[in-house]
């Protein structure tokens, strides 16, 4: 899923289903590859494409655990098997991050699952150690666990040439930064981020790129910053729905 579609050498296939999944189109997207869906390798794209609509929007939910079950029940082989479990896990993830259902030990044990059936040189491996690092960060709150988990995630998705997942790390990783006060390695961080999704034409998540480098620039960019991603996110529909919070003015202070 890392940048599926983007080069010259995919299939007509993949590069519609990234054109829509680009665009925040994950339904559209995953219909292209319903007739597909008995093999493992679409069954899985399919299933990941709903589960991220399940994080970007908080809905979707049955079809995302019916595709889910799909590509499970199509995996062969030890790779695929894992790349199911992983996919679990980040389910489980977003219904706990969202607060639509704690799933927190579900989530571990899926991706510990995912861990014990891919090889640590597959491919596959960056995406499982990003999601852990996103289940440390964000369910454990351990924030050192998470570093060392998107270092590697960022590390592997150089050497694999996932660009997409790069644009992830970077933004997690100045994420941690930013949280340390280290500004001039979060702005490069965010910065990066966002370079690679614009150039990837990732739109549905340049509005996010945006906001996050917002928060580690001084005025008036930060401004500038958060209202083109308001702009995106308007065009968009709102998606995705979690940003509505962070793009929302702080009112002001009650006077005395």
């Amino acid at each position: 899923m890392s940048g599926s579609g983007t080069t010259a050498g995919d299939d007509p296939l993949q590069t519609a289903v990234w054109r829509l999944r680009s665009r925040g189109c994950w339904t559209d997207a995953a219909a292209l590859l319903a007739p597909h869906a008995n093999s493992p390798d679409p069954a899985l794209q399919r299933a990941a494409l709903l589960v991220e609509r399940c994080l970007f929007t908080g809905d979707g939910w049955p079809e995302a655990e019916d595709a889910l079950r799909a590509a499970e029940a199509a995996a062969r082989e030890d790779h695929e098997r894992g790349a199911a479990a992983c996919e679990r896990g980040h389910l489980a993830y977003a219904s706990t991050v969202l607060g639509v259902r704690d799933r927190a030990d579900e989530a571990r044990s899926a991706l510990g699952r995912a861990a014990a059936l891919l090889d640590p040189t597959e491919p596959g491996r960056a995406l499982l150690d990003f999601r852990r690092g996103l289940v440390a960060e964000h369910l454990s709150d351990s924030p050192q666990s998470a570093r060392a988990a998107y270092r590697r995630a960022h590390a592997a998705a150089t050497a694999h040439g996932h660009t997409l997942l790069l644009s992830f790390t970077w933004r997690h990783l100045a994420g941690l930064a930013l949280r340390e006060g280290e500004l001039a390695e979060a702005r490069h961080g965010f910065g990066e981020s966002l370079r690679i999704r614009e150039e990837l034409g990732y739109l549905v998540g340049t509005a996010p790129a945006l906001a996050a480098l917002a928060d580690a620039e001084p005025e008036p960019e930060a401004s500038r910053l958060r209202a083109e991603a308001a702009r995106l996110f308007r065009l968009l529909g709102g998606v995705p729905t979690w940003l509505a919070e962070q793009l929302t003015p702080s009112p002001p202070a009650p006077v005395a």
